[in-house]
C-alpha cells in the first residue's frame, strides 16, 4: 500500500510537469516563469529548493551529537544568508534585469569572466544534486527495495522529465504542493513521537547543559570550525544561482526581496521540526545513530512508530522535498550553460533553440550528477562541498563588484585564482584554521589588491 501510493505521488508529480508545460512559450518562461511569481511564491519556491534531505535525514543526526552547534551550518547559515540576499543583493540585482548570476559578471567583468564563473558554478552544482539522488535512492531502498544505483538512476529520471518538460513553471506549481506535504507530514510524525516520548518539555530538558551551547570552546581550533560552519552556507550561498533564479522570477523587486526573506524564516521554523522529530528518534532507538551518521533515524522510526496513512504523508513529504531540491538544483546549472555558455557562442541563436539547448543541458547536468552520487553517498557533505567552492571564487566579484566602483577584472581573475589556489593547498595541507576561513579571505585580498594595480597599470 505504502509503495502504491508513492508511486501515485510520483506520477502525479510528472502528471503536473506536463500540465505546466502548457505555459512554456519561450525560453524567459522555461527559466524565469515569465517573471510573474508574487512574493509567496517566490518564498515557498526557495523554501521547497532548500528544504533538502539533508534538513530530515542529515541535520538531525547532527543535532542529536553536538546540540545547537550541530545545526549551525544548515539551520542558521541558510537564515544569515537568505537575509544577507534579501537585504543588500536583492533589489541591485533585479534591477539589471539579467537571468543569471553570470550575466552580472559578464557586464561588470567581461565575456572571460562570464565564462569562468559560469563553469564554475556549474561544477558546484553537481556534488548538491548528487546529495539528492543519494537521498531518493535511500528512500527508495526503503519503500520500494531498490538498490542505491537502481534508486539514483530512477530518482534523476524522475527529476528530468518533469523539469524538462516544465521548467520552472513546473518547479513553482510542484514547490508548492511538496511545501504544503512537508509541513503536514513532518508536523504528524512529531506529533506522534512526542505522544511515545512524554511530550516536548521532557524532550527538550532530558540533555545535558551544553546541548544548547551556541558558542564553542575556546580553542582556536573549535572557533575556526565554528566561524567555517557559519561561512558554509551563510557566506558561500550567496552566489548560488537557484537563488536569484527564484528572485528573478518576481514580478518585481519588492516582491522578489521579500520573498527571499519570507523564504529564510519559513527555513528555519519549519528546519527546526526535524530536529525535534530527531531527538524523540534517538531518545527511542539510540542505536539508530550508528548507522551512517544517523541517516535513517527519522525514516526508521516513522515505519516502526507511525500508522499507514500517516507513514504514507511523511514519505511522500520527504520525496516532495527532495524532488523540489534536485529540480530546482538541476534547471540553475542547466539556465547558466544555455544562457552564459552556448549562447554567447552561438549569436545567431533563436529563442526556440536556446530552450531546447537549456533542455538538453538538464539531461547533462543529472547525468554528470549522478556519477558523483554513485561514488559518494553522504548527503551532508556533499551539500556542503558545493557551497565551499563558490564562496571561496564567487563571493568577493559579487559582492566588491556591486558595492565598489574600483573592483575591476584584473581583481576578478585575482580573486577567483587566489581564493581557489589558498582553499585546495590550506585544505591539502590540513591546517588549524579551516581552509575556507584561508579560501575566502584570500579571495577578498585578490580582489582589492587586483583591482587596485590593475587600475594602475
Amino acid at each position: 500500500m505504502l509503495a502504491a501510493c508513492i508511486v501515485l505521488y510520483l506520477l502525479l508529480t510528472l502528471g503536473i510537469g506536463a500540465w505546466a508545460s502548457r505555459r512554456i512559450h519561450s525560453s524567459q518562461d522555461f527559466t524565469l516563469a515569465g517573471r510573474q511569481l508574487s512574493t509567496g511564491l517566490v518564498a515557498v519556491t526557495i523554501f521547497a529548493t532548500w528544504y533538502g534531505p539533508e534538513f530530515i535525514m542529515g541535520v538531525p543526526g547532527y543535532f542529536v551529537r553536538d546540540g545547537l552547534l550541530g545545526t549551525i551550518t544548515d539551520l542558521f547559515g541558510t537564515l544569515l544568508c537568505l537575509t544577507l540576499v534579501g537585504t543588500l543583493f536583492a533589489r541591485r540585482l533585479y534591477r539589471m534585469k539579467i537571468v543569471t548570476l553570470s550575466d552580472f559578471f559578464r557586464r561588470r567583468y567581461g565575456a572571460r569572466i562570464e565564462i569562468a564563473t559560469s563553469l564554475i558554478q556549474v561544477l558546484a552544482y553537481f556534488p548538491w544534486i548528487a546529495a539528492q539522488f543519494v537521498a531518493l535512492s535511500y528512500l527508495f531502498h526503503s519503500v520500494l527495495g531498490t538498490s542505491v544505483p537502481q534508486g539514483i538512476l530512477l530518482g534523476a529520471g524522475i527529476v528530468v522529465v518533469y523539469t524538462y518538460i516544465g521548467g520552472m513553471w513546473a518547479v513553482t506549481l510542484t514547490d508548492l504542493l511538496q511545501s504544503v506535504l512537508i509541513v503536514a507530514g513532518l508536523g504528524l510524525v512529531l506529533s506522534q513521537l512526542l505522544g511515545e516520548t512524554g511530550g516536548l518539555g521532557e524532550l527538550l530538558s532530558d540533555r545535558p547543559n551544553t546541548f544548547y551551547d551556541i558558542l564553542p570552546a575556546s580553542d582556536l581550533a573549535s572557533w575556526s570550525d565554528y566561524l567555517a560552519m557559519w561561512m558554509a552556507f551563510g557566506l558561500g550561498a550567496i552566489p548560488s544561482q537557484e537563488i536569484y533564479q527564484r528572485l528573478f522570477s518576481a514580478h518585481s523587486a519588492t516582491a522578489g526581496r521579500n520573498g527571499v526573506l519570507l523564504s529564510g524564516v519559513l527555513l528555519f521554523l519549519v528546519g527546526a521540526v526535524p530536529l525535534l522529530i530527531g531527538l524523540a528518534a534517538a531518545k527511542l532507538h539510540p542505536e539508530l545513530m550508528d548507522v551512517d551518521d544517523g541517516q535513517h533515524l527519522i525514516p526508521a522510526m516513522v515505519r516502526e512508530y507511525t500508522s499507514l496513512p500517516v507513514q504514507i504523508l511523511f514519505f511522500g513529504a520527504l520525496i516532495s522535498a527532495i524532488l523540489s531540491t534536485s529540480s530546482g538544483a538541476m534547471l540553475s546549472p542547466a539556465t547558466v550553460i544555455g544562457e552564459n555558455l552556448i549562447r554567447p557562442r552561438m549569436p545567431k541563436l533563436t529563442d526556440r533553440q536556446l530552450l531546447r539547448w537549456t533542455r538538453v543541458s538538464i539531461i547533462g547536468v543529472a547525468a554528470v550528477a549522478s556519477a558523483f552520487a554513485l561514488n559518494d553517498s553522504h548527503i551532508h557533505g556533499l551539500v556542503v562541498d558545493s557551497a565551499v567552492l563558490l564562496m571561496v571564487c564567487l563571493l568577493a566579484p559579487l559582492a566588491l563588484g556591486l558595492y565598489w566602483k574600483r573592483a575591476n577584472t584584473t581583481g576578478a581573475w585575482t580573486a577567483i585564482l587566489t581564493g581557489a589556489g589558498v582553499w585546495f593547498l590550506t585544505d591539502r595541507l590540513g591546517t588549524i584554521v579551516d581552509a575556507t576561513i584561508y579560501g575566502t579571505l584570500a579571495s577578498f585580498a585578490g580582489m582589492v589588491s587586483g583591482s587596485l594595480l590593475g587600475r594602475k597599470a
